[in-house]
């Protein structure tokens, strides 16, 4: 059977790999290979949403493996992605899980987080949508308590408090009322949130008795009396859930979850060591929490506060450092469920020199940025900055290998004395050259057992 396409023109989120790609390099150097395949495996989720038919079904995401020592850009690749596509995105560490009938999370709880993130997402966009019309209505209900509406019938009268209300909505617009006090009505749920547990998840799961109810027992409401800037975002949030169908939005964020949902589990290799020669202790624990995440990747259901979702099409992005074992020590089914395998490679001084330079969040702009508030300008030499690369390429190499964590380590070192006393030095030029540097760092690391708790 043929999958039938609509052709369509690519919009904001239709970006070719290429694109993606060129996005990911303002933010991420190198590791080619790697922002190529999650391109790749995104674009695909475009294109899955654009076929009709039985074939779209069919169509399931590819799963990924990223294989790299810590700090080289694994979660930073995935962020930006979601980011980039304004998907639903969640973290999790494969560590802080435990199989079924352990205490501790289980895997399923990491699905309804991602929904929680999907609604919320959804949430945010509805208030965008009714922002203005909520605004306006706080107005008039704060014009309400600053001068209730007349029951006068004498038109000069009404008139005359008409002129009344329009001076204070003027005030009321440039700010000059916030300190006056108003009475408002303020409501509150009188239903206390009780959370039932079941056996498929102590963290969230269940029943809110608090959402069954609250539709049967109409708020409390309270006269409350507060200055107008205290009252505003109280007012705001009631015009909000006015507004707002909440029903509504969580239907949507469980479709967004399902159908465009990222997790990226870290530290996927601390649940393979060992491998599959353990037959007692945490190595026990360990296999079992690969084989429950089976289901999550091959598609199931899961439970949620707000609904069912089916992980058939969430794409799942596991990574891991592997340098205690091999991606080869999980169990083959899971294996299996990560058909897309990438190695990322060690960061070089190279690379430093660019992640210090080149991306639109380095380090050295970031430090620019801070310093400029004091009125401070700072000024990196091309030597300073070739120097800060070879000694966090150097302490990789001769301690543990951080990856670009190092550089953080490094400059938040090199940056301690002009931090502390900028405000000493607004208005003035400093520049950061090589000497500088060495100066600041050459002792700490010459000396290897210094240079171990320091940097």
């Amino acid at each position: 059977m043929s999958a039938i396409v609509e052709r369509r023109e690519p919009g904001p989120a239709g970006l070719t790999p290429r694109q993606i790609v060129a996005e990911l390099d303002k933010y991420i150097v190198g590791q080619a290979d790697a922002k190529r395949s999650v391109a790749i495996a995104l674009r695909n989720r475009m294109r899955r949403q654009l076929v009709v038919g039985e074939i779209r079904g069919e169509i399931k995401p590819k799963n990924i493996l990223m294989i790299g020592p810590t700090g080289v850009g694994k979660t930073e690749i995935s962020r930006r992605l979601a980011r980039l596509t304004e998907c639903p995105f969640v973290k999790v560490e494969a560590t802080k899980f435990t199989e079924v009938g352990y205490v501790g999370r289980d895997v399923e709880s990491m699905v309804r987080d991602l929904v929680e993130v999907a609604i919320e997402m959804v949430r945010e966009e509805e208030i965008i949508r009714v922002e203005e019309e909520a605004e306006r209505i706080v107005d008039e209900e704060l014009l309400d308590a600053l001068l209730p509406l007349s029951e006068e019938t004498d038109p000069e009268r009404l008139e005359s408090a008409r002129k009344t209300r329009e001076k204070l909505r003027e005030k009321l617009m440039e700010g000059d009322l916030e300190e006056r006090v108003v009475e408002i009505t303020v409501e509150e749920s009188v239903i206390p949130q009780i959370e039932v547990f079941t056996q498929d998840g102590m963290d969230q799961m269940g029943i809110d008795m608090g959402d069954m109810l609250s539709g049967l027992l109409p708020p409390s409401r309270k006269r409350r009396k507060m200055r107008i800037k205290d009252a505003r975002p109280i007012l705001f949030d009631q015009a909000l859930d006015r507004l707002i169908n909440m029903e509504d939005v969580r239907q949507r964020g469980l479709d967004l979850a399902e159908e465009m949902g990222i997790i990226f589990i870290d530290e996927i290799d601390k649940i393979a060591a060992g491998g599959r020669e353990e037959t007692g202790g945490p190595g026990v624990s360990r296999q079992g929490v690969q084989r429950d995440l089976l289901p999550l990747l091959e598609g199931t259901t899961v439970r949620t506060r707000y609904g069912t979702v089916t992980t058939e099409n969430i794409l799942f992005i596991a990574a891991g450092a592997f340098n205690m074992s091999k991606p080869s020590d999980l169990i083959p089914e899971l294996q299996g469920r990560l058909p897309i395998r990438v190695e990322l490679s060690s960061l070089t001084a190279d690379d430093f020199r660019r992640i210090l330079r080149e991306p639109k969040d380095a380090l050295v702009k970031q430090y620019q940025a801070l310093l400029a508030v004091e009125g401070v300008t700072l000024e990196f030499t091309d030597g300073a900055i070739d120097e800060i690369a070879e000694i966090a390429y150097e302490l990789n190499q001769t301690t543990e290998n951080i990856g670009a964590r190092r550089l953080s380590t490094v400059m938040e070192k090199l940056m301690e004395e002009i931090s502390f006393s900028a405000d000493e030095h607004s208005g003035e030029t400093i520049t950061i050259d090589r000497d500088y540097v060495l100066e600041r760092l050459s002792g700490i690391v010459e000396d290897p057992d210094l240079s171990r708790y320091i940097l």
